[in-house]
Parts: structure tokens; C-alpha cells; sequence
């Protein structure tokens, strides 16, 4: 069956070895499951954490793809094994990055490091040893719009021009040096700059990719059930607790922010196209995203109490959300941009790539999920008292 799979130009599609930098990780484990169930891909999966791909590797021997996944448990700021599991793959795929927001802005040394300086070996080792790389990079490498910038009652700030994110054309706009949240932004747009010049100046292979707003089950963490207490994950898994603790949603700033999101599923198949068709990838940066999931943070938040009122069985709280500043909810230094809306373009001309699942539907899976996995652990948490 697996032999018989053929690419976007009809030839067939080889077997081959990918080393996955991240792989214990959101994307990672829905990209390895992926690898595992629909094609011949042997994966030497990296990582220091195997909790969410553990349904993969365990028990030895129980699964038909058993001797197609091997876990190599490294942290690839200071692992000499790194450069042998590059040189042993024909592919390698970067996943690894601190990438939430609360980090960037309390931890921006760190998020430089790990997402800049921590990188620059997979570049390197690839790059020498004629090895093809996915890098994952951001969609905050866009920064603000040139909307933004335009007088809020100008006409302008309607045209797509001045806000629909292209790869190959759209400027990079970050805030001051002060506004420590873009460290991540500038740390993801210079390691871009190296791969892209490795590329021109010395052949190697590459795709970048820009996600925009993956979202799906076992995103990040649960604060205080599979995550630090005080940790703060991403929007979506920062609503699903307050959701699962029955209490208010906050709203950053009033929830202005405009988003656009994307189902795990369908963002996951278009890095398949992308690792199986590298005659049409190579070289190219892609924005990976569904333009017709845009909501306001507010209006997310709105969707996903609905949703979860839906597959919980259990009404919504009488204040549903309230509004936060962020310099309140993520210290100081914090800046954002205004909307991320992704030119489709590029990715849909060479990969024939297009997403499927509508936000409503999106949501109900990932809730269905939050609420099965979490709800009794979060109910337990609530009902022990606090220890003295």
C-alpha cells in the first residue's frame, strides 16, 4: 500500500529517515502520528520531553510502525549526538523554540537563545553535510501591519494591501528595542535570514514555515495539572483553564487583536506536502494558515464559551470574560501586533494546499478534548484544600 503513494508530479514518494528537533512537542506529536499512520517514514524523534508522543513508543513492539520511531532524548544546546542523527536523516525538521508570549517578555534572553543561538547548529549541520531542513519559524516575524500605522479613519486600512501578510513581499515591523516582545519576532526573522542565505550563497535545501495560529488538542498546557501553576500557555489553552475552572476569560487589553486560526489537522497535512514534494518546497518560505477563521480575541472567546457550554453540558459562568491590561496579565515590555491575516498564495501555487475546518468546528474538537482530558484532574485540584 505505502509503496504505491506518489507525490504532487506522480513519482513515486521513497522512504526516508527525518530527524525531528521538537518532536515531544504540540506540532511534533501530531506531525510524528501523522508520519506514522500514512506514510513509510522512519522518524529519529528529538526531544526532552516524550509525554505527548508516548501513545507512539510505548509498549515497544505493540505498534506496526514500532521499529519506524526511535525517541533520542537531547537537548540540542549542548548534545555532540546532535550532528550524527542529522547526518543519519535525509530531512530534518526544526521544531524546537520557547514560542509563548509570556516568555518573550520575561524571559527574552532565553527566547533569543533558544529560538537564535540554539538554532545555528541545525543550520550548520545540515548546511555541511548536504542535508535538507524544514525550519519552523513564526508568523510574528510579520510584526505590525502597515495598516496599523494608517490614521483610524482612513479608508486604506480596508485594502488588503495594507494588511494581508505576503511572504515575499511584506515588510518585517517590530517595536522598540524596549517592547522585549518581539524578542522571539527578530530571534525567528534572523535565523530565517541565515537559512535563506545558506540556500543562496552555499545550495542548501530548505522550506521555512510560518504558522499562523495552530491550534488543537494537547496545545501547550493546563496550569497547575500538566504545566507549572504560574505558567501562562498561549490563548487558547489560557482559555481552556479558565473555562475548565469556571471562571472569567481575560481578555488582554479588551481582546482587540485580530487573529486568524488554523486546525492542527489541516496545518499538519500541508507539512506532509511540503516533506514529500521537495522539488516544489525547496527554497520557499510559506504561510500556513486559514484566512477564513479572523476573530477578534474577544470574539474567540465568546466562540470557545459557547462551544464548551455545548460539550461540557454545563452553563457558562455569569461574567463570562473579563478585561485585563497587559502589562497586568504580561508584565511590562509587552507589544503586539494588530492582525495576522496570511497571503495564501505562495503555498496553495505550489503545494495545492488549502485548510478545511471552520473555527466553530475546530473549537468543538479541541473542547471536546480539554474537556475529557482535563475536567476531573481540574475538579480534583479545585476540591483540595489549600496547604497551609
Amino acid at each position: 500500500m505505502a509503496s504505491a503513494r506518489v507525490d504532487l508530479d506522480g513519482n513515486p514518494i521513497k522512504a526516508m529517515t527525518i530527524c525531528m528537533i521538537g518532536a515531544g512537542g504540540f506540532i511534533g506529536s501530531h506531525l510524528c502520528e501523522k508520519l506514522m499512520a500514512e506514510t513509510p517514514h522512519t522518524v529519529l524523534a528529538v526531544d526532552v520531553y516524550n509525554d505527548k508522543i508516548k501513545h507512539l513508543l510505548e509498549p515497544a513492539g505493540s505498534h506496526p510502525w514500532s521499529d519506524r520511531i526511535q525517541f533520542h532524548r537531547l537537548n540540542i544546546k549542548h548534545d555532540s549526538r546532535l550532528e550524527g542523527l542529522i547526518k543519519m536523516a535525509d530531512l530534518t525538521i526544526n521544531l524546537a523554540a520557547i514560542c509563548t508570549p509570556a516568555d518573550y517578555n520575561t524571559r527574552p534572553l532565553d527566547t533569543i537563545y533558544s529560538n537564535f543561538i540554539d538554532a545555528l547548529p541545525v543550520v550548520k549541520y545540515c548546511s555541511e553535510n548536504g542535508k535538507r531542513l524544514i525550519h519552523f519559524s513564526t508568523c510574528e516575524v510579520y510584526g505590525k501591519t502597515i495598516g496599523s500605522f494608517l490614521p483610524k479613519d482612513s479608508p486604506l486600512r480596508q485594502d488588503p494591501e495594507y494588511y494581508v501578510l505576503k511572504e515575499d513581499a511584506s515588510p518585517c515591523i517590530f517595536g522598540s528595542i524596549e517592547k522585549q516582545r518581539w524578542s522571539y519576532a527578530c530571534a525567528k526573522q534572523l535565523i530565517e535570514r541565515l537559512i535563506y542565505a545558506e540556500g543562496a550563497e552555499n545550495g542548501m535545501e530548505f522550506s521555512i514555515v510560518r504558522p499562523f495560529n495552530w491550534i488543537g488538542p494537547r496545545m501547550d498546557f493546563i496550569p497547575g495539572i500538566d504545566g507549572p501553576s504560574e505558567g501562562v500557555p498561549r490563548v487558547l489553552a489560557c482559555f481552556s483553564n479558565n473555562l475548565l475552572r469556571h471562571e472569567p476569560l481575560k481578555l488582554v487589553d479588551g481582546g482587540q487583536s485580530q487573529r486568524t486560526f488554523v486546525y492542527i489537522k489541516d496545518a499538519i497535512e500541508a507539512v506532509l506536502l511540503m516533506i514529500e514534494n521537495p522539488a516544489r518546497a525547496n527554497g520557499h518560505i510559506f504561510n500556513v494558515g486559514n484566512p477564513n477563521n479572523e476573530v477578534t480575541v474577544r470574539q474567540l472567546a465568546e466562540m470557545m464559551i459557547q462551544v464548551y457550554s455545548k460539550v461540557s453540558g454545563e452553563p457558562s459562568v455569569e461574567v463570562p470574560t473579563v478585561d485585563v491590561s497587559s502589562q497586568e496579565f504580561y508584565g511590562v515590555g509587552y507589544d503586539d501586533s494588530d492582525k495576522r491575516i496570511p497571503d495564501m498564495t505562495i503555498i496553495n501555487r505550489q503545494l495545492g494546499w488549502n485548510p478545511k475546518t471552520s473555527l466553530w468546528d475546530l473549537l468543538e474538537s479541541t473542547l471536546t478534548y480539554q474537556h475529557r482530558t482535563y475536567a476531573e484532574a481540574v475538579k480534583q485540584a479545585i476540591a483540595k484544600p489549600a496547604a497551609n
